[in-house]
């Protein structure tokens, strides 16, 4: 069974909201003045229809006061800050998933080129590892796209490819399984005009459809979603969050960021490491996020700044992305706890929390109302102490015996002078 999703703007007549038979609940998204200001999920009878006015009492409980809290921030925000200067590189980094790719740049393209006036921006393919030309024909569609091909299997190598390609200042990274929304690059050009300091932002990312089980499921655990209100991090503390910065989920999510280039450049740019595929297939985005914040920059967070996500349909892709994630965070605090000494107190408490809440999500699985079974949990526990048992030493020989060999087929292939 799925969620129907529904768009509605507060300023607008509501609408009669119609259930197939095989969904049993809404995702509502509410926006005023098309801005995202609450994201929920609505359980109700297979194949119902709500009237305008049944729309109205089930939106009104959970969603007026957004709609007030909204009102308040604008009437107190401060004059509008004056345009960005910063250009702007968007890059997508893809491997063999052409079709998304496809729809992930016509969503991307209307809000590119209506953007008169607004700062340079250029969007650049980074094709990583294909296996055929599928991409680089895909992009021949689309002429003003930069198409770059990165040999180097590894998300971050891949990552690592865009910043040393782009021109922008800022460049933005969107993953190839999302569709941006009409008001994305505003939200982006917003946050930079209002953070000029900011070496990073991130976005909304809503679901692009819950049509089955596994998507319902993710997303009523959270998804990726952080929230509909603009937040600053800034400084080694955040009040109310003894383990800030460590546990560096709730700054955003990757599919969905942009960075300085130039900040980032300086760090050393994204840890090859990190997000490797099959062997440690995640924790770059944290890795990113945390080196930001502990070099003192800003990192804020801009719900205007909307993505849609293709959430995993199937079952078992699904229990897959919980271990993923698992092992990718626990190879993050393992990196950071050799590296940043500082914060060892915290990370040990962090980890000790993260077990602390598997074991209780486990025992909500198994007696509870809790969204997850039993084994979606046993995934991400195990996939977490995989993580922590040397998995990012040995992805780091792997990144780096992969480094190797594109060097040394490099060199292969310059061409030798001619000897007498």
């Amino acid at each position: 069974m799925g969620y129907a999703i529904v768009d509605v703007e507060v300023a607008a007549p509501l609408p009669t909201v119609a259930l197939a038979p095989d969904q049993n609940g809404l995702a509502l998204l509410l926006r005023r003045g098309g801005r995202p200001i609450s994201f929920s999920l609505h359980e109700l009878p297979p194949g119902v229809t709500l009237t305008p006015d049944e729309f109205a009492a089930l939106l009104l409980p959970g969603s007026a006061a957004d709609v007030v809290a909204d009102v308040v921030r604008e009437e107190i925000a401060p004059p509008p800050a004056p345009p960005t200067s910063r250009s702007v590189t968007i890059a997508i980094c893809t491997h063999n998933r052409s079709s998304l790719l496809e729809r992930c740049l016509a969503s991307l393209w209307p809000v590119v080129a209506g953007a008169a006036g607004e700062p340079t921006v250029e969007i650049l393919v980074v094709d990583n590892a294909p296996r055929d030309d599928s991409t680089a024909a895909a992009v021949r569609h689309h002429p003003q796209v930069r198409y770059v091909r990165e040999s180097r299997a590894g998300l971050d190598f891949a990552r690592n490819r865009a910043l040393r390609e782009a021109t922008g200042d800022v460049i933005a990274f969107l993953d190839d399984d999302v569709e941006v929304d009409r008001g994305w690059l505003a939200g982006l050009l917003e946050a930079l005009a209002e953070h000029g300091d900011a070496a990073a932002v991130t976005g909304l990312v809503l679901p692009y459809e819950l049509r089955t089980a596994a998507q319902v499921i993710f997303e009523r655990r959270g998804g990726f979603r952080r929230g509909c209100v603009k937040l600053r991090y800034a400084g080694a503390r955040l009040p109310g969050n003894p383990l800030y910065p460590v546990g560096a989920g709730i700054f955003g999510a990757g599919c969905n960021m942009a960075l300085d280039r130039r900040t980032v450049l300086e760090m050393g740019g994204f840890d090859e490491a990190l997000d490797t595929g099959a062997p440690l297939p995640g924790g770059g985005d944290l890795d990113i996020f945390y080196r930001v914040v502990r070099s003192g920059a800003p990192l804020v967070y801009e719900p205007r700044m909307l993505v849609f996500h293709k959430h995993r349909r199937e079952y078992e892709a699904l229990r897959r992305q919980y271990w993923t994630w698992g092992t990718g965070f626990m190879a993050f605090v393992a990196k950071t706890y050799g590296r940043d000494a500082t914060q060892r107190g915290k990370l040990r408490a962090l980890i000790g929390w993260w077990l602390f809440d598997r074991v209780r999500e486990l025992r909500r699985s198994t007696g509870g109302p809790g969204p997850l079974g039993p084994d979606l949990v046993l995934a991400e526990l195990f996939g977490g102490l995989v993580g922590l048992a040397g998995t990012y030493s040995r992805s780091q020989r792997r990144s780096a015996k992969i480094a190797a060999r594109a060097v040394s087929v490099a060199h292969d292939h310059q061409p030798r002078e001619a000897t007498a």
